[in-house]
């Protein structure tokens, strides 16, 4: 190989570095923006209740806001569901396996629930909070977890703690 096809070669590499560079640059100046997305926890509400396996579904609705003006959308929350300050479960809302364009948009200044269906039994709860849940005992109901927001160009999780009385 001669000299000039060496530096066309070592040009198109440095070339193809100086662009991808770029790419994350750009990339990184959707994660502020990102980062303002607010959850909040909206409502906890028992759906069925089964007396014989001793298993209720609870649907929870998380209100997911978008104060800046870039679009992103949620793909997962995870989160721990408390009820009176005792752990009820674990579960989550995803939409990863649903394509970017699919998704719920959160246009600047939008504001949309986010629904997510929970199974919890007494066996894994312990019967004293899973019969104060599914007798609709419960005063306080509190959420800790994690939200992934994105973009066309970035992805963010951002931690949440939120309840309600």
């Amino acid at each position: 190989m001669n000299l000039q096809s060496r530096m066309t070669v070592y040009a198109a590499i440095a070339g193809m570095l100086a662009l991808m560079g770029f790419v994350v640059f750009y990339s990184s100046l959707d994660n502020p923006h990102l980062e303002q997305a607010q959850i909040s926890l909206q409502s906890v509400e028992v759906r069925n209740v089964n007396t014989i396996q001793n298993k209720a579904t609870l649907e929870v609705t998380f209100m997911v806001e978008n104060p800046s003006e870039k679009t992103f959308t949620v793909p997962l929350i995870t989160y721990e569901l408390y009820g009176d300050g005792r752990l009820i479960g674990s579960g989550q809302y995803s939409t990863e396996d649903i394509a970017m364009p699919g998704r719920a948009a959160f246009y600047g200044g939008s504001a949309i629930p986010l629904k997510s269906m929970m199974t919890i039994t007494s066996d894994d709860t312990g019967a004293g909070i899973y019969g104060d849940v599914t007798g609709s005992r419960i005063a306080q109901y509190e959420a800790t977890g994690m939200i992934m927001v994105e973009s066309a160009w970035a992805i963010v999780e951002v931690d949440f703690e939120s309840s309600i009385p």
